[in-house]
């Protein structure tokens, strides 16, 4: 007999919908009921993806003692994090600070006032390891609850002020923000850093692409060769690794070694999208061709794979499939030779697959050990080496396919989409690849539509209905979104949403005392508090992309106010940008941007050809090169939209003698017109920068 999750949009709780649990979701029926019948609740938090929320699930939901204890004693809720970010990171905070870790599957028992008082993460269903097991810990807790009253109150009451107290307050923070701090973060990393396998600290490890193009840029702006080494070392052993998908494209999670061999094998769309957008940094700074393939291929598999056919991108796809993880990506060495026949041999060394596996028996095609010595042959050989294993790719991606897919979360979320539109924006243009300028418009578009309803912005849609009120990173996200897509399209519509966005930030979630941002609006529903968003987590945060949109709309539009709220929350993430720079990795970015200064660029086309057709081809070297700190405005139309920003963007600002010419300002500073194809291009020129051959390809 199902549960009422049955009734729920999200895969995630509709995965418990068999469960013998007596499940709400979360929301005020719940509240009510433990209330009505004086019991603590039962509150777990995960989503679809995570393997160990299926664990959880098999050995423990679907126990009926278990269950029948449950819901004899507790109101249970199952919440999907993604569904629910506000609400997941307060408790998460709780049971951080309770036991001194976090992750998923959550675990955290509240009183009826949504008040925590203990939690968890995974519990075995009976004790095993040294670790309680959940029944047992069900029946301390209920125990407690009957007979220790004024003590889990006490403790419910003391926790919830010290959520409180951690989720306002911002330490060290510094009267602006110095551009020291981002060398003392970069030294602070290298202190961490992988030079054998790249990344930082022991295993597991994550990609942190905002990291990666942080230090990418140290280099464009402060010729920093340590930060290079450690971008491109990251760069190229995650390409080489298991965590990259050799045969479908794209990556997983993270890896749980160092030499990013053996993933945890989901798929989340935010990582692809960050990634891609990461690895196209460096190909636009390197212009080293392996950065650009891995950008297609990430980008290539969402497209394929990962978009929903009316515009967006579904959420996450899972490690799991038929009950076993990461067997949808495993491959046995007799399976191999028999699906490849002649062409197994060159795969087989190339790849890494063995015969005894290089994986409990089995093998994740990775190119760990072969990925220097491709490189090293000369460039015919490479090319028909390289199209041979392509075409042994191509193979085992069909074969694949026949396999039983991992499970796929079909919700589409505003932030990560909108992270994946901004990344195809920036392909698009980068890689003269229509297709994904086409993408990125359509889920843009979808976005628009879709996601405000009656005034409000929402943060998740599954099958036709909303779910949640859209918090700061989604405002943010969106508004970088569409601010990328205002810059490639011209699309002066884009620019007005993005202003818009902008203010009902400021006027929303700004706080005051900090100059950062709360995660959530004021009246956002059943919160403990508000939280300021401000680390990396694993998503640039909140505050840092509201940075990044202050910045680049402020030079834009010679808006001052912009950039010193911009630099007022910069300097209040001070204090962590020192002690923790890999939680605070995108802020990092925002701030090494203020350290070269910012350019806008400001391309008048008219009595060229139009945007609708053929660019110039200035135009698109702009987009292919890297120039750090640059906005960007194009206008080829014969009359601009009267009362815009954009006209505001073009006023006194025409083409000279009818040839195509750029106002170029650095911060203020407003340089003469540079006039006509040949001298855009050379003004083009000077100021990207380009990492000499033969030292990128030492990364």
């Amino acid at each position: 007999m199902p549960n009422r999750l049955i009734f729920s949009k999200s895969p995630y709780l509709r995965q418990h919908a068999e469960n013998p649990v007596d499940w709400y979701p979360w929301g005020e029926e719940a509240f009510r009921k433990a209330k009505e019948l004086d019991r603590p609740i039962f509150l777990s938090i995960g989503y679809s993806a995570c393997h160990w929320c299926h664990v959880m699930e098999r050995e423990s939901f679907s126990d009926p003692e278990i269950a029948d204890f449950l819901n004899r004693h507790f109101v249970s809720i199952k919440v999907d994090r993604e569904e629910h970010p506000a609400v997941d990171a307060q408790y998460m905070e709780a049971v951080q600070l309770l036991t001194g870790r976090g992750g998923w599957p959550l675990t955290v028992f509240l009183t009826p006032d949504l008040q925590p008082f203990y939690g968890g993460t995974y519990f075995p269903p009976r004790a095993r390891g040294g670790m309680p097991g959940f029944l047992d810990v069900l029946r301390a807790v209920a125990d407690a609850w009957q007979n220790r009253r004024d003590e889990v109150v006490g403790q419910a009451d003391k926790l919830t002020i010290l959520v409180s107290d951690i989720a306002g307050t911002l330490a060290g923070r510094a009267d602006k923000p110095e551009s020291a701090i981002a060398d003392l973060a970069e030294r602070a990393l290298a202190q961490g850093f992988d030079s054998r396998w790249g990344g930082f600290g022991a295993a597991p490890k994550f990609p942190h692409p905002s990291l990666l193009r942080f230090l990418l840029l140290r280099y464009a702006t402060a010729s920093s060769q340590v930060a290079l080494f450690m971008a491109l070392k990251t760069l190229d052993s995650m390409a080489a690794g298991g965590i990259h998908d050799h045969i479908g494209g794209g990556f997983h999670r993270y890896s749980t070694d160092a030499q990013w061999l053996v993933p945890h094998f989901e798929k989340m769309l935010y990582d692809n999208a960050l990634l891609a957008r990461a690895y196209l940094d460096a190909f636009r700074l390197t212009e080293r061709p392996l950065y650009e393939a891995v950008t297609r291929q990430t980008l290539d598999y969402l497209l394929r794979d990962m978009a929903h056919p009316g515009g967006g991108f579904y959420s996450s796809e899972d490690a799991d499939s038929e009950g076993e993880e990461g067997k949808f990506y495993l491959w046995d060495f007799q399976e191999i030779r028999e699906i490849l026949g002649h062409r197994a041999d060159l795969f087989t060394e190339y790849y890494d697959i063995r015969r005894e596996g290089n994986f409990e028996g089995r093998n994740i095609p990775n190119l760990i050990a072969s990925q220097d010595r491709l490189e090293q042959l000369n460039a015919q050989e490479r090319e028909n080496i390289e199209r041979e294993l392509a075409t042994c790719r191509e193979i085992l991606f069909q074969a694949r396919n026949r396999r039983v897919r991992p499970g796929r979360d079909d919700k589409i979320l505003l932030n990560w989409n909108a992270f994946t539109v901004d990344t195809l924006f920036w392909a698009g243009r980068a890689l003269g690849e229509s297709r994904y300028h086409e993408a990125a418009r359509q889920t843009l578009d979808f976005l628009l539509a879709t996601f405000w309803s009656n005034g409000h912005l929402f943060h998740s849609w599954c099958d036709g209905e909303l779910q949640g009120p859209a918090v700061l990173d989604d405002y943010a996200a969106l508004s970088v979104a569409l601010l990328s897509g205002y810059e490639t399209t011209a699309n002066a519509t884009y620019l007005e949403h993005v202003y818009r966005l902008a203010e009902r930030i400021l006027e929303q979630f700004r706080d005051p005392q900090s100059g950062a941002f709360f995660m959530t609006t004021p009246d956002h529903p059943h919160l403990l508090c508000r939280q300021l968003d401000y680390f990396d987590n694993p998503t640039p945060s909140g505050t840092a992309l509201t940075v990044e949109l202050l910045l680049r709309l402020g030079h834009l539009l010679g808006e001052t106010r912009f950039l010193a709220q911009a630099e007022q929350a910069l300097a209040g993430l001070s204090g962590w940008m020192q002690r923790a720079p890999m939680g605070v990795g995108h802020a990092l970015l925002c701030l090494q941007t203020l350290a070269v200064g910012w350019t806008s660029w400001v391309f008048c086309l008219r009595g060229t050809p139009q945007l609708s057709g053929e660019l110039p081809h200035f135009v698109h070297e702009y987009f292919r090169r890297y120039i750090p700190a640059s906005v960007t405005a194009m206008d080829g139309a014969n009359e601009h939209p009267a009362g815009s920003l954009h006209e505001r963007i073009f006023h006194d600002r025409e083409p000279i003698d009818g040839q195509a010419t750029l106002y170029l300002c650095q911060g203020s500073q407003c340089r003469p017109p540079v006039v006509g194809d040949t001298a855009i291009r050379n003004a083009i020129l000077s100021r990207s920068v380009l990492v000499p051959k033969a030292q990128a390809e030492a990364g």
